[in-house]
């Protein structure tokens, strides 16, 4: 499995028992959804490696707790410290009307219902305190911050955003 073909679920942050459980730091909303896993990948040295879950649950609300198949000490859980944790893309739960994911909307089409069409979204920037749409525009880069107030309409079928942004916005990068 590519990691592309994934999603990041979170990161083994701590060794739990000295059976080889580990406590992983989920990066989501709802971590009850992951609470019955039977296998995940793990990352190690650059490649996604698939472990069986002998048995999983929350502990304390955003931590999940996890016993692989084969991790029977603390030396074997070392070795999978900070390793992170991925799962298929297809397990990810579908989500509807102006909520998406950011992989799920590269290659979109952007317009703005003032301005018109902007461009293609080409990358999402969630490195800052707000996440940017990163648009190319006949190869202008244009940012456009992910605000729930700008974003009018996700159009699925079509593959086109509509937002409506501060007028001006868009003119400051031509």
């Amino acid at each position: 499995m590519k990691k592309e073909e994934c999603f990041y679920l979170g990161k083994i942050v701590k060794k739990y028992s000295f059976k080889g459980e580990v406590l992983a730091k989920l990066d989501t909303d709802e971590p009850e959804l992951y609470e019955n896993l039977d296998a995940i990948f793990l990352e190690l040295r650059n490649n996604l490696v698939p472990f069986f879950v002998e048995r999983s649950q929350l502990h304390k609300s955003t931590l999940l707790r996890l016993k692989f198949e084969d991790v029977d000490t603390e030396a074997d859980a070392d070795a999978l410290m900070k390793s992170g944790l991925y799962l298929p893309l297809a397990l990810l739960p579908k989500l509807e009307g102006n909520k998406f994911y950011f992989h799920e909307v590269i290659g979109f089409k952007i317009t703005d219902s003032n301005f018109g069409d902007v461009g293609i979204i080409k990358a999402i920037n969630d490195s800052t305190a707000q996440a940017l749409f990163e648009i190319d525009r006949e190869g202008t880069e244009i940012l456009i911050p992910m605000n729930d107030e700008f974003i009018v309409k996700v159009d699925r079928a079509q593959k086109i955003i509509l937002v409506e942004t501060p007028e001006g916005l868009i003119d400051l990068y031509l």
